[in-house]
């Protein structure tokens, strides 16, 4: 029974880490859905921004926005502001005042969170395309003309593009983080050569304005939104070329919030919309969403039931014994990566297993929060 369970722990492991990304990468090559673009399509666009207490950052973000390649005469921005009281509404005004397009500022009293706020800017957006923009997002000059260029292809009903975490510091979580979206990026290239990706990151986003639904306040705009646009036959695609750059947490705490946090929100997201896991409706995207998310977010039980039996087979030499060591080297790794906060002389690749270390266990935090029925509405954001 012990060697069963070892061998279907390590199978299901390998499989979600590289079984799924090798096998989507080989599919894409074999039915490789292109997409038809057009360099001079500019249509009206809305940039939507959620600020809840951003007066740190908000005023480089719409001075930002404003360097934008993009016609003025086609560009709007429009800002939320969830109840804020740190200067961010006085802020965006006196910017909007000289802007060389639209900004227009909203105030959501009381707080009730970026999802309510995104249902009350939508009907306000003039954009044909309605774009999302984080309240601390620094855009590539030309990302706008990169995203909108895929709306020329009519099955294309959204679009994502390549957040770029940075760490000034070069701290540890940030080079973790950085890690991870480089083998997520890769992996939404493959998504998108088989049809759809099944996850976007929020910050730097486009959509068609009429395939907007809206969602609940406890609903993740930037998981359920995409898998809306799915539910009505578009495709949601990466766009590598529009690119942004946003500042990694420098501190574990704030970056393990802020994972639970999303993790939490995408589980309901995923019984909100477990009708596409169902492979009568589209086998493809089912295994897509099954794999990627589904058993990645719960990927910490298998590498638990290995840990466990892995440590009772390891006598038995062979393989097992070689997993044991494995795990050994892997989690020490781990736990050096954790104590290179105080010692940073140490190596640089420690964050790679500290952050698959700190993204198992906010997936596991997320999964006991989601069975006991709770749920995050409002935060502060940056601060998880």
């Amino acid at each position: 029974m012990l060697t069963l369970l070892f061998w279907l722990s390590l199978l299901l492991v390998v499989y979600i880490y590289a079984g799924y990304p090798l096998l989507a990468g080989l599919l894409a090559r074999a039915r490789h859905r292109s997409i038809r673009q057009d360099e001079r399509s500019q249509p009206l666009v809305s940039i939507l921004i959620a600020a809840y207490n951003e007066a740190a950052d908000i005023e480089a973000t719409l001075r930002n926005k404003l360097n934008l390649n993009y016609p003025s005469g086609k560009l709007e921005v429009l800002v939320i502001s969830d109840e804020s009281d740190d200067g961010t509404d006085e802020l965006v005004e006196t910017i909007a005042r000289d802007a060389r397009f639209t900004i227009r500022l909203f105030r959501q009293v009381p707080r009730q969170g970026k999802t309510t706020g995104l249902n009350t800017l939508v009907p306000e957006a003039r954009g044909e395309i309605i774009l999302f923009s984080d309240a601390n997002s620094q855009w590539a000059p030309d990302a706008v003309s990169k995203l909108v260029r895929n709306f020329a292809d009519p099955e294309v009903g959204y679009v994502t593009g390549k957040m770029v975490y940075v760490s000034d510091d070069g701290s540890l979580v940030g080079d973790g983080c950085s890690a991870y979206m480089k083998y997520e990026n890769w992996l939404r290239e493959q998504e998108t050569a088989l049809g759809s990706i099944v996850g976007v990151d929020g910050g730097i986003d486009a959509m068609r304005k009429r395939l907007y639904q809206p969602l609940r306040a406890d609903q993740l705009p930037d998981f359920v939104q995409p898998l809306k646009v799915v539910e009505q036959g578009y495709r949601v695609v990466y766009e590598p070329e529009a690119q942004l750059r946003e500042p990694a947490l420098n501190d574990s705490d704030s970056e393990f919030s802020m994972r639970v946090r999303v993790t939490l929100r995408a589980l309901w997201a995923l019984k909100d919309m477990k009708a596409l896991l169902n492979p009568a409706r589209d086998s493809l995207f089912a295994w897509q969403l099954l794999s990627h998310k589904v058993l990645r977010y719960t990927a910490f039980a298998p590498l638990a039931l290995l840990a466990v039996v892995s440590t009772m087979l390891a006598d038995k030499g062979g393989w097992y014994t070689l997993a044991f060591i494995g795990q050994l080297f892997l989690y020490g790794f781990a736990w050096l990566g954790h104590r290179r906060n105080q010692e940073p002389d140490l190596p640089v690749f420690l964050s790679v297993p500290y952050y698959f270390a700190l993204l198992n266990l906010a997936c596991y935090q997320a999964v006991r929060a989601y069975l006991r029925g709770e749920k995050k509405v409002i935060w502060n954001p940056r601060k998880g």
